[in-house]
């Protein structure tokens, strides 16, 4: 049964989903599964995307990442239902998303709309066999007075029961968490769906936060920013918030917030997207944005098990000439040299920096590689500037790079000068000679 698309509908059962899906898929996905395995994703999932047709589809996909050993905590948003039943009822409401003022009617409409979205929730979930629970896990006091106005019935969160979410996760039950709070004297208090998703992030220790919208992602000068590290968006948020779309502003504020306080990585994708959050997940590309640590956590040292990875990813540059051919068990000798820069745990780019004894204070720079889908996005430059800063922490005062094909990146991108051979150390001499490549010599001291 098709939807017009050649995509499943979403009340198509997931025997119908699986039959699309190929042997090359499902060992695309299982490299992720000991990665992921026992780990929490808090999944918030926009109120728009709940009333899409793509819903059935996207409980399909967590019960997939539920059979696959993730831990999943569902938290919900009610904007969309709330302005529904605001229309339908004839009932003006202060607000729609829980950041302003929420007066007596608003919050009745906001418990109303709360209580549909998490019974549709328990509905699909309970279709997919999955066990869940709606719970009261979020203890939370009113926001108060803001510069003279009364928040009335908006709320902050002030605890997460993490015992009583932890206790269900064990026992294999789903969390659910609508957006409404419950005060120390047991009323109800609106809090927005981001801040909530942020503060279970916190309290559980997630793994991530995958924010499902119904935006393409995280849009910048009206265009999705395919990954943005925390520093960045902190400083766009302070310094220009207008270039944020507002659509996702609210998400942006929560996705620092959640890396600052422990969270690695935050995704925002678009909720609508048939298998979207499979693909987000299971591959490196991604469908939607990805807010990460600064630019630096995401580089890291090699391991032994890397050894294969790398082979891999750097074949194509060997065949092009690009780089210098390495076997597998030539890679695994010298690991050591060698730095990978990760996405969501998947390698796309390595460097390796190698010192000379003979001229200790002079460090090289090699087997530069970056997987095409990522170019231009600057983490090149990002491998080369962090070679460069290990190789002065060692006590180099300068680095060199022998390049036949992208000698205008060093020189033009990162500050590298053309220099002789003859600035090699004796023993690099010998082997540059030996290779008969004829390639450029590149130098840039470090300041």
């Amino acid at each position: 049964m098709s939807n017009g698309n050649g995509q499943p509908t979403p009340s198509a059962p997931a025997s119908a989903i699986a039959t699309t899906i190929k042997p090359t898929d499902l060992r695309g996905i299982l490299t992720y599964v000991p990665r992921f395995q026992g780990q929490i994703f808090i999944i918030a999932i926009d109120g728009a995307i709940v009333a899409d047709e793509n819903f059935g589809n996207l409980l399909v996909d967590i019960a997939v990442l539920r059979s696959l050993g993730i831990k999943a905590v569902l938290v919900h948003g009610i904007g969309h239902q709330i302005l529904e039943l605001s229309t339908a009822r004839k009932i003006a409401i202060t607000n729609a998303d829980g950041t302003g003022i929420t007066d007596a009617a608003t919050l009745d409409l906001a418990i109303r709309a709360s209580s549909r979205v998490s019974h549709a929730l328990v509905e699909g979930l309970t279709q997919n066999g999955l066990k869940c629970a709606i719970t009261n896990a979020v203890r939370a006091l009113p926001v108060g007075i803001i510069k003279g106005i009364d928040q009335q019935f908006t709320g902050k969160v002030e605890r997460i029961d993490k015992d009583f979410l932890s206790d269900l996760i064990d026992r294999q039950v789903v969390p659910i968490l609508s957006p409404v709070g419950f005060g120390p004297d047991g009323k109800s208090l609106r809090v927005n769906s981001d801040l909530l998703a942020s503060e279970l992030a916190e309290a559980l220790h997630a793994t991530k936060i995958i924010y499902l919208a119904p935006a393409a992602g995280l849009e910048i000068d009206e265009k999705v920013r395919r990954e943005i590290s925390i520093d960045a968006l902190r400083k766009l948020l302070q310094d220009q918030p207008e270039r944020i779309a507002e659509s996702g502003r609210s998400k942006a504020v929560h996705a620092v917030k959640a890396i600052e306080n422990g969270t690695p990585r935050v995704h925002i994708l678009d909720g609508r997207v048939f298998d979207g959050l499979l693909n987000e997940i299971f591959s490196s590309e991604g469908v939607g944005s990805l807010v990460y640590g600064n630019d630096y956590q995401q580089i890291r040292k090699a391991r032994k098990s890397d050894v294969r990875l790398i082979y891999n990813l750097t074949r194509n540059a060997v065949r092009r000439e690009e780089l210098v051919h390495r076997s597998q068990q030539a890679i695994e000798k010298n690991i050591d040299q060698f730095f990978v820069f990760e996405v969501d745990e998947n390698i796309i780019a390595c460097v390796t920096l190698y010192f000379y004894p003979d001229k200790p204070q002079t460090a090289e720079v090699g087997s530069l590689y970056v997987v095409p889908f990522y170019h231009n996005r600057g983490i090149g430059k990002k491998m080369v500037d962090y070679a460069g800063m290990v190789a002065k922490e060692r006590g180099a005062t300068e680095v060199i790079a022998l390049s036949t094909q992208s000698f205008g990146f060093f020189t033009n991108v990162c500050g590298f000068e053309e220099t002789t051979k003859d600035a090699l150390p004796e023993a690099r001499l010998k082997l540059y000679e030996e290779s008969g490549r004829n390639a450029k010599v590149l130098a840039k001291k470090l300041a």
